[in-house]
């Protein structure tokens, strides 16, 4: 694990630019609120969106949502853009898209100005991650 400062960035192309990555490298961890006011945390590759029908069947529930900004925070102890499974207030279930296998990650340092990179093996093995298929292509922007 390393933690690395970058300048603030506009964008996700800009941050990958700033690290040196390509945009599947930076990896959001999403906070997910599930219809029993439970969580889960979704890594997802930042040119990537999260499949919402595939993340349901894997979890095995047909409600999930991101919660409000201030309910991220208060079930993480992160700001949104900051937010990191390692370090959480609460230890929610963690599911990684299958995409991160095998590679070395960037993610949310649990502060602003910071990165972490990570083996995305060793971090899926720490959490028990669930792996699964659970993205999908960004909508095109217009």
């Amino acid at each position: 694990m390393e933690f690395v400062a970058r300048p603030a960035a506009a964008s996700l192309d800009e941050a990958a630019t700033l690290l040196g990555l390509a945009a599947s490298d930076i990896v959001k961890t999403l906070v997910v609120k599930r219809s029993d006011d439970t969580y889960l945390f979704a890594l997802i590759p930042g040119d990537r969106a999260i499949s919402w029908p595939k993340l349901r069947a894997v979890v095995g529930v047909n409600k999930l949502r991101l919660p409000e900004p201030e309910l991220a925070l208060a079930a993480t102890g992160f700001e949104r853009g900051t937010i990191t499974p390692i370090g959480s207030t609460t230890d929610w279930p963690v599911y990684a898209d299958a995409s991160i296998v095998g590679r070395r990650i960037a993610m949310g340092a649990g502060a602003h100005g910071f990165s972490l990179f990570v083996d995305a093996d060793a971090l899926i093995r720490s959490y028990d991650a669930t792996v699964a298929d659970i993205s999908q292509p960004m909508p095109e922007r217009r």
